[in-house]
């Protein structure tokens, strides 16, 4: 049975149609995959589907009768719950507030909390969470946000879970036990929709894989009668070369950052492997200065970019962008001294970002949107391209595709490739270990927040990095 259906939607926003008239259909017990390059519309479909942005033209159908969503709570009354792909938590709640928010529990005027917190803790059992239901939610690590994201949409029961790049941010372990519960809900008779750009992941999980390409519908496919390359091309609607650009062979030895037995050298990109936890990411914000630590090189973030060393957080949304402000003025907002000592030039700030959109293919009406308008790929290129515009020495890059298309990836690696060959070094923290295979000279391995262990040049195997991760010793 159909459970949820959309017929001619249109999605027009000032100057951007943003779907372009899309019809599809989502069944009870399927797992339906929607994939589609950055901007190709699927977050904004997701949210029509969900009542959390209305059509501009077209029709929204629950179980077969017409149905206006007009806000989120016309979604949860129709059955329908979204996972969104940036998170839409409160930090300063608790867990269990969080799950419950808008429908806590109540005895009287006051609030069950008991019974929230039982019921909160069944939910992150769901999900494998390790987060109690009193924790707030901003001391949690971002997978756990994530997880404690999936429990909250568990927690509405609802016939349609849509679900936005779940596991952008999850472990192996933690994708394994979201998997399982999928299935399980699939079993139940729940309708699931999986977005996500891990073209791997959708064709395992899903029953079919739907494609979207510049806002419009391209094809519905068996995921059991196509593969990874045939998806690809359909998404980018051509021919994918290899996605990795061939590796430069650095031209010096000189050292560009020193802490303790790490070194970053001119021309290499230095991967950092491990496994959620190992301590990757506090290592590297030790080293700017953005935390304390035995590994800072300085005193503080402003420091560390005098000393030509910038940091692309993996979190876009909370440390890496304003997203309230324009694409142009948070690519240029640490360097604003170069564009007017006492009134900002904004024809110079403007023509800075026109340069950055071309180099980096940011897919923007123009530079003064709102960077909070783009998806989460463009989001990423507007990250890079703010520190970029420092000309740095040595660029750390944290999760540098996280919720980014292939094509757009090709993108991301191939200027990787062309910062080494312009003598940079480039450190890649990521949990992708194709990634690390396919664009670094060296990986360091972390495990229980210290070195695991180093590998170069044709020892960067998944087998190694995984075996140096777990503490596995070779036989």
């Amino acid at each position: 049975m159909v459970r949820l259906e959309c017929q001619g939607v249109v999605k027009e926003y000032p100057g951007v149609r943003a779907l372009g008239g899309i019809s599809l259909d989502f069944r009870e017990g399927e797992v339906h995959g929607i994939i589609g390059e950055n901007g190709a519309g699927k977050s904004t479909l997701m949210k029509i589907l969900s009542g959390v942005e209305e059509p501009t033209e077209g029709t929204v159908s629950v179980a077969g009768s017409l149905t206006k969503l007009k806000n989120v709570r016309d979604g949860m009354e129709a059955g329908i719950a979204m996972i969104h792909q940036e998170l839409n938590l409160v930090d300063h709640l608790s867990v269990a507030e969080n799950i419950f928010l808008g429908r806590e529990i109540a005895v009287g005027p006051k609030l069950n909390r008991r019974e929230m917190n039982e019921l909160a803790a069944q939910y992150l059992a769901d999900v494998k969470s390790d987060a109690k239901p009193t924790d707030l939610v901003g001391s949690l690590p971002l997978a756990q946000q994530q997880l404690v994201e999936i429990a909250k949409a568990l927690s509405c029961n609802a016939d349609v879970l849509i679900m936005d790049e779940p596991t952008a941010v999850l472990s192996e372990r933690e994708k394994s036990a979201l998997f399982k519960l999928v299935k399980r809900l699939k079993s139940e008779g729940k309708a699931i929709i999986l977005v996500s750009h891990l073209l791997g992941e959708l064709i395992a999980n899903c029953d079919r894989i739907s494609v979207l390409r510049d806002g419009e519908f391209v094809a519905t496919v068996q995921a059991s009668e196509i593969n990874e390359h045939e998806l690809a091309n359909m998404m980018v609607g051509r021919e994918l070369g290899d996605l990795f650009p061939v590796k430069s062979t650095p031209t010096t030895e000189k050292t560009l950052l020193q802490s303790n037995s790490l070194q970053v050298r001119a021309g290499e990109v230095l991967g950092f492997a491990g496994l959620i936890g190992s301590g990757r990411t506090e290592l590297w914000e030790e080293i700017c200065g953005l935390r304390p630590g035995e590994q800072s090189q300085s005193k503080n973030y402003a420091e560390s970019i005098s000393n030509g060393v910038v940091y692309v957080s993996e979190d876009r949304k909370g440390a890496g962008l304003h997203l309230e402000f324009s694409v142009q003025d948070n690519i240029v907002l640490p360097w604003l001294g170069k564009f007017g000592k006492v009134v900002t030039n904004r024809k110079e700030v403007q023509t800075c970002a026109e340069g950055w959109k071309e180099k980096l293919s940011i897919r923007v009406p123009t530079v003064a949107s709102r960077v909070g308008s783009l998806s989460g790929g463009n989001q990423q290129k507007v990250s890079l391209s703010k520190w970029l515009e420092g000309n740095p020495e040595v660029i750390i890059l944290d999760e540098p595709t996280r919720g980014v298309d292939v094509g757009s990836k090709a993108q991301i690696y191939e200027i990787i490739a062309q910062l080494a060959s312009q003598g940079k070094g480039v450190v890649v923290i990521s949990s992708e270990m194709q990634e690390l295979i396919g664009l670094c000279h060296r990986v360091v391995v972390m495990r229980d927040q210290s070195f695991a262990g180093e590998l170069e040049g044709e020892e960067i195997t998944e087998q190694a990095m995984m075996k140096l991760a777990a503490g596995v010793q070779s036989a």
